[in-house]
Parts: structure tokens; sequence; C-alpha cells
């Protein structure tokens, strides 16, 4: 048992909360001054976070840069690693601990990498993980309320991500360039907490996408500022995404890139695990694997999948236990307004009643005029969930497996869930929760194929 965790046992929730912070900033100084200072000094690190959309960015910037010829790293949810080496992400966040965040830089550093592209967390800035991160380059995808059963406020939690462009603001041998959504509501604070504010947007910005044309393979779109033009391809299917290739060009024109290469960039990526994911296995509907779990990234995605679908728009999600409560029934109404078919199943239940869960998102799903045993099913096993949801699938369908994305597990009730479910969080209690591996676009693929037999 780790020393945090047997803190967090003995110390009272509320007490807890405040000192946490606290500990991993002493850890974050103390493994810093044992390498003489941040691992990543030298190197040129572009920070990216908000609500959604960060991973996406992440890997569209570091392919650009990547195929620009720069020597860049990478750290994200999904994976991590140099150059053409990227390795898959196992740990169950985005930020991951001082200790491993450590490890990796200096393992990065040692393999020549001047520039690293990392995700950032709201969790991660407020617990002062990133403390000696010497941050060049920030980017603000979006802030839509998240994670509020930790930060309590959409304020705090806003605050605690405006921290990376105040830390990258500080850091006087970096660029000081802020790349924001324009048309994200609090676009001016981020944009006021740093010395070079760059904006974005489809509507407005100061790079501006123009003649955007969507379509079920990905989009193009034109963009000109001063006297640059780009005509950019993106491969990356959903409106969104034209948002996180535009933040990707703020990048690459604060690096120095030119046109030529940032558009080479783009087009150069293909998929992202996890984002937008098409499973397909010769059959005669669409199916999606997307990691979509908050309210505004499921109305992006069905925004933007809904036009380009010929027959029904079928739907498979979840949502997690000891997360934020209230985005439950927003979730099920958002579903219950664009879907066809709802099939609400089981997203990392924790230690808390799955069933429960369940009837939450129902209830919005109901307000939202969806019927149960009609068009709104629920089926608690998730891997029974989409076998059901890919059966009643016909010819130009398609599903939707919103969620899990990436993740490599499933957290559940452990034996005795139900008797201490009373007790604060604890993930490392194998009475409370239990795992099991899991891949979702696995699982849809073995499902598709039993169909077929």
């Amino acid at each position: 048992m780790s020393p945090r965790t047997v803190v967090k046992k003995i110390v009272p929730r509320k007490l807890f909360k405040t000192i946490e912070p606290y500990g991993h900033l002493g850890e974050a100084v103390f493994l810093n001054s044992l390498n003489n200072g941040s691992p990543a000094r030298g190197m040129k690190v572009i920070g990216v976070t908000g609500t959604n959309g960060k991973t996406t960015t992440c890997f569209l910037i570091h392919r650009m840069l990547h195929e620009a010829g720069y020597k860049v790293g990478l750290m994200t949810t999904v994976a991590y690693g140099a150059g053409d080496n990227i390795k898959p992400q196992i740990e169950h966040m985005t930020t991951a601990s001082v200790p491993t965040l450590i490890k990796r830089m200096q393992e990065l550093k040692q393999e020549g990498v001047e520039w690293l592209v990392l995700e950032v967390t709201s969790h991660a800035l407020a617990q002062h993980r990133v403390w000696g991160v010497p941050f060049s380059v920030a980017v603000m995808t979006n802030v839509t309320e998240e994670h509020l059963d930790y930060h309590g406020t959409f304020e705090n939690y806003r605050n605690a991500k405006r921290q990376l462009f105040k830390l990258a603001n500080k850091n006087k041998k970096g660029l000081r360039i802020g790349v924001v959504n324009a048309e994200d509501p609090s676009a001016e604070l981020f944009a006021g907490d740093i010395k070079n504010p760059v904006t974005y947007g489809v509507k407005k910005g100061d790079l501006r996408a123009e003649e955007v044309n969507l379509t079920p393979a990905g989009s193009t779109y034109k963009v000109k500022i001063s006297s640059d033009n780009y005509n950019i391809v993106c491969h990356l299917p959903g409106s969104f995404n034209v948002y996180n290739t535009l933040a990707a060009i703020g990048v690459g024109r604060a690096v120095g890139l030119n046109p030529e290469q940032i558009e080479k960039g783009i087009a150069a990526l293909k998929t992202v695990e996890g984002r937008m994911v098409t499973v397909d296995e010769s059959q005669n509907f669409g199916v999606i694997v997307d990691y979509a779990h908050t309210p505004d990234s499921f109305e992006k995605v069905f925004k933007g999948i809904k036009p380009l679908v010929k027959g029904k728009l079928i739907v498979v999600f979840g949502s997690a236990g000891r997360r934020d409560e209230k985005k439950r029934a927003v979730q099920g109404a958002l579903a219950g307004k664009y879907a066809d078919l709802v099939f609400i199943t089981e997203e990392d239940d924790r230690d808390m009643d799955g069933a429960a869960i369940m009837e939450e998102i129902a209830a919005g799903a109901i307000k939202a005029g969806k019927t149960k045993g009609r068009n709104l099913l629920l089926i608690h096993k998730r891997e029974e969930a989409i076998k059901a949801a890919l059966k009643a699938a016909q010819k130009d369908d398609v599903v939707l497996l919103l969620g899990k994305g990436h993740e490599k597990s499933i957290l559940s009730n452990g034996p005795k869930a139900a008797e201490l479910r009373r007790l604060q969080q604890d993930d490392n209690d194998p009475r409370r929760v239990a795992e099991r591996p899991y891949n979702e676009v696995e699982v849809a693929r073995a499902a598709l194929k039993s169909l077929k037999s």
C-alpha cells in the first residue's frame, strides 16, 4: 500500500483534499531537486489543456512537428514516446503522477527530444504535479463543466486550467505564446493570462477556418492570415476536429513552421486511438468508438455525426461512478435528442451502484422522448450492450460507442462494494473496486464477427 493510500485512509476527506496539492508540490520539488532541476530543462514544452480535444490536439501537434523534422516527444492520455516510437498509456489518468512524469521526461531527454507536447489536466495543475515543467506554449481547446466532483465549482476548475497559461507566461526563456479557442466563453480570461495570445475559431479568431467541407472521412478548409494561406486536409472526422486542427496551426506558426509544413503535418495524422475510430468488419453499417464522456463532447459528436447518417443513429454509453453525478441526466437527454436508439450501460462504476447510475442517465433520455423497452434499453454488462446494439443495427445505420475510447480496463464493484461505498473513493481497495481488462475496439470487432457466424 502506497504512503498516499495510507494517508488517505486515516485523514478526513476535507482535510486530505486541502493538503493533497501540497503533498504533490513537495514531491515535485524534491524529485526535481534530485535531478538538479526539472529533467525537462532545455526542452521546449507545449502544454495542451481543455475539457475536450486535448489528446487529439496533442497528436496533431506532435505529428506536425515530427513531419517537419523536429525531435519531439509526446505524453497524453492515450500514449507517450518520441518520434515514431509511441507507446500506449496504461495509467487510468491523463497527466501521470509526479514520479512517472519525471521518469518519462528523463527518458525522452536521453532520446534527444528537444520539444515535448504534454497533455495537462486541471487535476495536474491544481495539484502542482507539473511544477518545474518549462512550458513555452500553452493551448486551450475549450472549457465546459467537468470534474466538479473534485474542483467544487466551475470557476475553480477553470482557474486550475488557467494556471497553464500563467506558468507559460512566467517562463521568460519560452515563447510565452497562448493559443486560445476564440469561441469559448472563457477565451478572454485565458488570453489575458499570457503575453502573446493567438485566437482561433470558425466564426471568429485570428486563425479562422473558411470554406469548411465536412465528410465522414474528415474535413477540408482554408485559412488566411497576414500573407499566409493554408489549405487544410484533416483525416479525422467531426466538426470539432476543425477546431483541434486550428489549434495545431496556431502552435505551428508559433514554432516557426511554414504553411507547407503545417499542411503536411496535419494531413499526416490518420487516426488517434479511441478518438473517432472506425471498426470495419465489412458490415453494412458504421461503428465508431470515441472517448466522449462529457455533455459538451456528446453534443459535439452527435452534431458532427448526425447529418452524415443515412439510417438510424444508435448510441451505447454509461457514466462513471465517483464522478460528476449532475452530468448523467444531461448525457441521457442529449442521447435521447440526437440518437434513434439508446443503449445505457456501465462505464467504470467503481464501488457505486451501476443500476442506479443507469437509471439517472435514463431519466434524461425519457425526458427527451425515449421509452424504456422500445428505443431506450438498459443493459449493464458493457460487452452485452454493445452486442445488442450491433445486432439492432441495419444497413446505413451508425453505432456510436462512447465513453471508454482508448482505455484498457473497466472498474466495477468489488465483493464488498455495497457495504463500503459510504467511505471516500479508493480505487486501490480490491474489496470495493474490481478491475477487468477491456478494449472497446476489440469488443466491437469480436461482436461483429460473432453476428456474422
